[in-house]
């Protein structure tokens, strides 16, 4: 049975760490634009989670070397959980001349979200038996979309309600909700390494990347499709909405969320179709990332509004049609006691390649227009869908061997 316990109180605990990881950022980012009026102050927080994420993704090795899994992730959840009553604190008496402070604690709890990401991708396989892990990654990923799709718009509505102090306040008790059930895990079948140096265990993940060819391949995707990806990015979005759609900002709330409801069609997708996939995953992944490519060039020279709102819906779809059989390859390709390190290279990669392209792609919007972004983007997604054809037995032989 796919909902087992351990499995249910991980993904419990877990979407309740997300909820709260949704509220607390809208609420700091309230805070900040109430103390400053500045749009770019704002803008500021993404690129600080982003970026501690990432130093977070280089240094976690070192942990997993030496700590159980389950009390690593329960330990970032109880850390977070503190860091997040300091914060509160500091919102008792913080002002325009000290709010810089707040992202001195929103890089720390990044810190911590960086380490438990992919530690709670690792536990999936440790608690899901191999025929069920495509079900349980979607089920995972349709818990994680809705709660991405429905939070921000909660949390602005909680605003008008509570202060963001007394939101903070409430996202504590989650936390701490949260951390109690991932004490309640199973301890997993994990011993720690004998100490190599500290270089030694950083290189460890990239080390397996490197000589795994099923996770060389999938390295190269991440490269490709988190630039690509980048393009979807509030910021150029609400260009394309302004200049090339020519409606007002409501446009671009009414394209996020049906991107977000596509995600969620396409994780319910795969939890339907399961065995089907299984059998078939070279090929689904291939045609994911193709219909991928041609919807985003489609978008890319699209000027109706309605077709904009069912081809960014249809992004959200392949792109999940795509990503959880992926993700299934990533975690059969090596023994569950590599995949931490694993999860921690390919985390490194997506956050850099994110916060490279995020810049890339604004500076090329202004360059060479918003339309011409979108262009690259879909060429960009033609060469993943190239990497993906040639790859399609070797994905195949990778699910057949386990």
């Amino acid at each position: 049975m796919i909902l087992n316990r351990n499995f249910s109180i991980l993904l419990f605990g877990q979407s309740l760490a997300n909820i709260g990881d949704v509220l607390y950022i809208v609420s700091v980012i309230s805070t900040i634009f109430m103390l400053t009026g500045s749009a770019t102050a704002s803008a500021f927080v993404p690129f600080t989670i982003t970026t501690s994420m990432f130093i977070s993704s280089l240094f976690t090795p070192l942990l997993v070397g030496k700590m159980n899994l389950k009390w690593l992730l329960t330990g970032s959840q109880i850390g977070k959980t503190i860091l997040l009553v300091l914060l509160g604190s500091m919102l008792l008496d913080i002002t325009s001349s000290t709010y810089v402070l707040l992202f001195f604690m929103i890089g720390l709890i990044a810190f911590l979200d960086g380490c438990a990401n992919p530690i709670s991708q690792t536990l999936i396989p440790h608690y899901v038996k191999p025929e069920h892990l495509l079900q349980a990654n979607g089920i995972t990923d349709t818990v994680i979309q809705l709660i991405q799709a429905v939070m921000w718009f909660v949390g602005s509505l909680v605003l008008l309600i509570l202060s963001s102090q007394q939101l903070i306040w409430f996202v504590a008790g989650l936390f701490v909700i949260s951390s109690s059930l991932l004490c309640l895990l199973e301890n997993v079948s994990h011993q720690p390494t004998e100490s190599n140096g500290t270089w030694e265990k950083m290189k460890e993940g990239w080390k397996t990347l490197s000589n795994t060819p099923v996770l060389r391949r999938i390295a190269l995707i991440d490269v490709f499709e988190t630039i690509a990806g980048t393009v979807w990015i509030a910021a150029i979005i609400y260009v394309f909405v302004s200049d090339a759609l020519h409606v007002d900002e409501r446009w671009w709330g009414f394209l996020n969320g049906s991107f977000f409801f596509g995600l969620i069609l396409g994780s319910i997708f795969c939890i339907k179709f399961s065995t089907m996939i299984e059998k078939r995953v070279g090929l689904f992944i291939f045609l994911g990332s193709l219909a991928s490519c041609i919807v985003t060039v489609v978008f890319s020279l699209n000027n109706i509004p309605l077709a904009a709102l069912l081809l960014s819906f249809c992004v959200g779809v392949f792109g999940q049609i795509k990503n959880i059989p992926q993700q299934t390859i990533i975690q059969t390709s090596v023994p569950t006691v590599q995949l931490a390190t694993v999860y921690t290279s390919l985390g490194a990669i997506g956050t850099g390649m994110f916060g490279i392209g995020s810049v890339v792609m604004g500076l090329l919007a202004d360059m060479i227009g918003i339309r011409a972004v979108f262009i690259l983007s879909g060429l960009l997604l033609a060469i993943v869908s190239t990497i993906v054809y040639k790859s399609r037995e070797l994905f195949v032989r990778n699910v057949i061997e386990q």
